[in-house]
């Protein structure tokens, strides 16, 4: 019988902080796996603190990574806190930590001590530089990858330093994959019945992600910043209007010629400086010169409605609140409101873009509070009321009873 969630059933045990492992987590939970998020008692996951802005005591940054999860506060400092972290892991489909290297063996919570307990799960370990090589003892964050990836050296303008992205790009990128290699995971478990044991840096896992900039190097070439131009395509890059600015993409003679029409400048198309693509790369700058000089002449609105009746892919350059929120974006859901019915409040999200004929998606539940589900998650593998409470006086949620709630 077909599930009305791809990963109903999977039970994810989520031990990492901040955004590689958040993100990756996130999207399982999208697709109906049960995250449980272990936490630190008293400040949880460090995202949690990420601001400001906040939002009635919370990070709205923490709302971002966390939909859809339960939470429970253990401190593995103690007996008990290992104990139950451990019944937790014997039942997993799924354990996911993104400590450094070596700190997994000395917290007990390596491959080897959950794979004892369960043979069967899938292990994903995420690190700044992978297990090994000469970095992998190194801290790594978001901005040390996208500076060592190279993504901030192609990243900025020609005559600028160089870049970061305006986002958390490699934290995310890394995420992803992590997901993508725990399903597959999951997917052979399901043929051979063997669990498995994954691993990724941040590094390696950002690096697939320069085609076009990986391609010059391959050819000989040394790849540099651009602005929002392109190496290999001409237009393709954003131009300034009278009120704004304006992002045109033509990928051929056609869509090239149709924007000269569109523009009121038909002598460009037969310009030999602008004869194919490649002659338009090679003149790229003077290219610019000659487009802005018309789009300069009228405000980006009036702009974008005479190139989308011409057919020329171009769009404005929006405002995070004009993305998150405008004709396509809310024709789709894209943005909803999460309710949380015991409490009221109502927490804003972005919803994943995958949309199945045959399959329930997307987030059911507003972020958790923290240990919002200590005593729900140990009731589950076994616990009964008395135990908890043994637990919570041995402080295994942290100070005694002050971790775990009856929510």
């Amino acid at each position: 019988m077909t599930r009305d969630r791809i990963l109903d059933g999977v039970t994810v045990v989520d031990l990492s902080t901040f955004v590689t492992g958040g993100f990756c987590s996130l999207m399982l939970a999208n697709q109906g796996a049960d995250v449980i998020k272990v936490e630190r008692p008293g400040t949880g996951d460090d995202i949690r603190g990420s601001g400001p802005p906040f939002v009635d005591g919370e990070s709205p940054y923490y709302w971002t990574v966390n939909y859809d999860k339960r939470s429970i506060e253990l401190d593995l400092k103690t007996e008990g806190g290992m104990a139950a972290l451990y019944d937790l892991a014997a039942e997993a489909d799924v354990f996911l930590q993104n400590f450094r290297p070596g700190v997994d063996e000395r917290l007990g919570v390596a491959y080897g001590d959950v794979a004892e307990l369960n043979p069967e799960v899938v292990y994903c370990s995420i690190s700044a530089f992978g297990e090994t090589g000469p970095w992998r003892q190194r801290p790594g964050y978001d901005l040390l990858v996208q500076g060592l990836s190279g993504i901030m050296s192609v990243t900025g303008e020609p005559d600028g330093p160089p870049v970061k992205l305006g986002l958390p790009g490699t934290d995310l990128i890394t995420g992803m994959w992590a997901a993508f290699g725990i399903v597959g995971a999951l997917y052979r478990r399901q043929l051979t019945g063997e669990g498995d044991y994954l691993e990724l840096g941040m590094l390696d896992a950002t690096l697939p992600w320069l085609t076009k900039q990986a391609g010059k190097v391959f050819a000989g070439e040394e790849p540099g910043r651009m602005g929002t131009k392109d190496p290999v395509l001409a237009p393709y890059q954003t131009f300034e209007t009278a009120d704004g600015h304006l992002n045109v993409a033509c990928l051929n003679g056609k869509l090239w010629r149709a924007l000269c029409d569109a523009i009121g400048a038909p002598e460009l198309a037969d310009d030999d400086r602008f004869g194919s693509n490649a002659d338009r790369v090679e003149h790229m700058d003077e290219l610019e010169a000659e487009i802005e000089a018309r789009l300069a002449e009228r405000p980006t609105d009036e702009w974008l409605d005479v190139l989308v009746e011409a057919g020329v892919p171009a769009g404005k350059v929006q405002s995070v609140a004009e993305a998150l929120s405008n004709e396509q974006t809310d024709a789709r859901g894209v943005v909803r409101d999460l309710e949380d019915p015991e409490t009221g409040r109502s927490v804003p999200a972005i919803e994943h873009p995958l949309n199945f004929r045959r399959a329930e998606s997307g987030f059911r539940r507003t972020p958790p509070r923290l240990g919002e589900h200590t005593r729900e998650v140990l009731a589950e593998v076994g616990y009964d009321d008395d135990s908890i409470d043994e637990l919570a006086a041995a402080g295994a949620f942290g100070e005694p009873d002050a971790g775990a709630t009856d929510d």
